[in-house]
C-alpha cells in the first residue's frame, strides 16, 4: 500500500511532502490539519498515513459510523465521537490517551470546512490535559505541499501559543481558497 500511496500521491497528484512524523518518539500527540476546506482533505490524510508508515486516527461525529461507511470508517482510524450536549468532550478525548499506548489523533481545529476566523480551543486543550504535543501539518493546495511541523508542547499561554501556530498555517490555500485560515 505504501508504494501505491507514494504513485498517488507524488506522480498522480504531484504533492510533496516536507518533514516527517517520528513514530518512534512519538507515540500520543494532537495532530492539526489546517485549512480544512473540502472532503478532499480526508483523502489527502490517508496517502499520507500510507507513505509515513504511521497509524492516525481521526474523530468523526457518531451518526457517519453507521453502515456500511461506518466500518471503513473505524478500518482506517475513524472514532466516534457524541456531540451531544452538556458533555465535556475535552475530559473524555483526553481519557483515551490514558487508555492506548498509542494514540495520533487528527483534529481540525477550525471545527468545520467553512471560513472560521478563530479555531476552537477543544485540541489545544484535549493536549493540555492528556500532556502530549501538538503536531501541525499544513493542508496546502496552492503549492500542493504537506509540511509537518516538530511536534509543540503548549505552554500555559494559550494566547501565545495561538499566536505561534496561527503564524504557521497563515497563508496556507486550501482545495477551497475563499475557506482558508489567514490571519488578518
Amino acid at each position: 500500500m505504501k508504494s501505491l500511496s507514494s504513485f498517488i500521491y507524488y506522480k498522480i497528484l504531484g504533492w510533496k511532502n516536507i518533514g516527517t512524523f517520528n513514530a518512534d518518539t512519538i507515540k500520543k500527540c494532537v495532530v492539526i490539519a489546517v485549512p480544512h476546506t473540502s472532503w478532499h482533505d480526508f483523502y489527502i490524510g490517508l496517502l499520507i498515513r500510507q507513505i509515513e508508515g504511521i497509524k492516525i486516527s481521526f474523530l468523526g461525529k457518531k451518526e457517519l459510523f453507521r453502515w456500511p461507511i461506518g466500518w471503513y470508517l473505524k478500518k482506517v482510524g475513524g472514532i466516534p465521537l457524541d456531540r451531544t450536549p452538556d458533555q465535556n468532550k475535552v475530559e473524555a478525548i483526553a481519557e483515551l490517551f490514558e487508555k492506548r499506548d498509542e494514540l495520533r489523533l487528527t483534529i481540525a481545529p477550525e471545527g468545520t470546512r467553512k471560513k472560521v476566523k478563530e479555531w476552537k480551543t477543544g485540541f489545544y486543550h484535549i493536549a493540555k490535559a492528556a500532556s502530549v504535543p501538538i503536531i501541525m501539518i499544513t493542508f496546502d493546495f496552492g503549492k500542493k505541499q504537506n509540511l509537518i511541523a516538530e511536534p509543540f508542547y503548549p505552554t500555559d499561554d494559550i494566547d501565545k501559543d495561538f499566536e505561534f501556530m496561527y503564524n504557521f498555517f497563515n497563508g496556507v490555500e486550501g482545495k477551497v481558497p475563499e475557506y482558508s485560515f489567514n490571519i488578518d
